[in-house]
This record gives C-alpha cells, sequence and structure tokens, in this order.
C-alpha cells in the first residue's frame, strides 16, 4: 500500500465536529475568513470546501436550513443558479480549467456528507487533472493552501454586486 500526504484532512478526521449545522451562518461576518465564506447574497452564498476535492472546490448554499431542492423558494432557486453562473466565470478566469463539475448530493444515498442542508458543488477540472492519481481511489492532488486560494478568490468576488444575470442584479 503507497501512501499520499494531506495534511489538511488531519484536523477533519481528528477534530471536534460541529453540533449546529456548518452551512448555517451566522448574520454577522465576523466568522466568514476563517469559515472561508467568499459572498454573500441575498438569499444564498458561495464558500471554499474546507477539506476539498481539488483547488477552488467552491459550495453555493441557501442561508436556509433546507435538505431538498423542491424546498427553495423561487427567489432562492433563481439566486443559487446566478451564483452558480458567476461561480463557473470566477473559477474559470482564476484557474484556467477546461471543465467544471457542478452538481448536489440529495440524501445520504446519493453521497450528502451533510444531508440537512443543500447545497451545491462547483469542482474546476483539467483534462488528466490527477494524471496517473485518477487510478487511485480516493486521492486528490492540492497545488495550493486553503488559505491563498481563498485570499485570491475573495478578490475575485468583490465586484459580484454589479454583476446582472437573467435580467436581475444581485
Amino acid at each position: 500500500m503507497k501512501q499520499m500526504w494531506a495534511p489538511w484532512r488531519l484536523e477533519y478526521i481528528l477534530g471536534p465536529k460541529p453540533d449546529a449545522c456548518v452551512f448555517c451562518l451566522p448574520a454577522h461576518t465576523e466568522e466568514d475568513a476563517e469559515r472561508l465564506v467568499l459572498f454573500r447574497g441575498r438569499h444564498s452564498f458561495v464558500i471554499m470546501n474546507k477539506f476539498p476535492y481539488a483547488s477552488g472546490h467552491l459550495m453555493v448554499c441557501p442561508y436556509r436550513h433546507v435538505m431538498h431542492l423542491a424546498d427553495l423558494e423561487r427567489d432562492e432557486a433563481h439566486e443559487i443558479m446566478d451564483l452558480l453562473q458567476i461561480c463557473t466565470k470566477i473559477l474559470a478566469r482564476r484557474y484556467a480549467c477546461e471543465g467544471i463539475n457542478v452538481g448536489m448530493n440529495q440524501g445520504e444515498a446519493a453521497g450528502a456528507g451533510i444531508r440537512e442542508h443543500l447545497h451545491f458543488h462547483l469542482v474546476p477540472r483539467w483534462t488528466g487533472d490527477c494524471s496517473f492519481m485518477a487510478i487511485l481511489d480516493d486521492v486528490h492532488v492540492m497545488p495550493e493552501s486553503l488559505q491563498s486560494a481563498y485570499t485570491e478568490l475573495k478578490d475575485c468576488f468583490r465586484d459580484v454586486p454589479a454583476i446582472t444575470l437573467s435580467g436581475r442584479t444581485i
């Protein structure tokens, strides 16, 4: 058996698990940098995955604690889609990725690690992005630290409120 060094995972494995939902944000923004929150909209927000599959792994979540896609209200669903579109543009520009996996896992059987609070994943991808790593089970290569990625991506979201999609300004 071969081993790969992935030090950022140890904090998750050994660390205390929160009692509260990690996607239920406080109204104040004092913890945003620690929580890796990149952007707050009216109904939803963009956050980095603390234990990512690839550099630039983002998530878009509604503020409201809902489990099912069908439970989203119209304004929430529209803003989430707007933010997904904005995130794809930012990821393409920042990482020069050739593709992006965008999706959600609704329910534990579908692979949702946190099934109680709906969230969408965006994972930048490149042809052969893991090279030989793709043949190894559950191995991910991270070429940058979370903090440097957060700093760079936070700058990318500074102009988001001015962006208009689908005739709506966020």
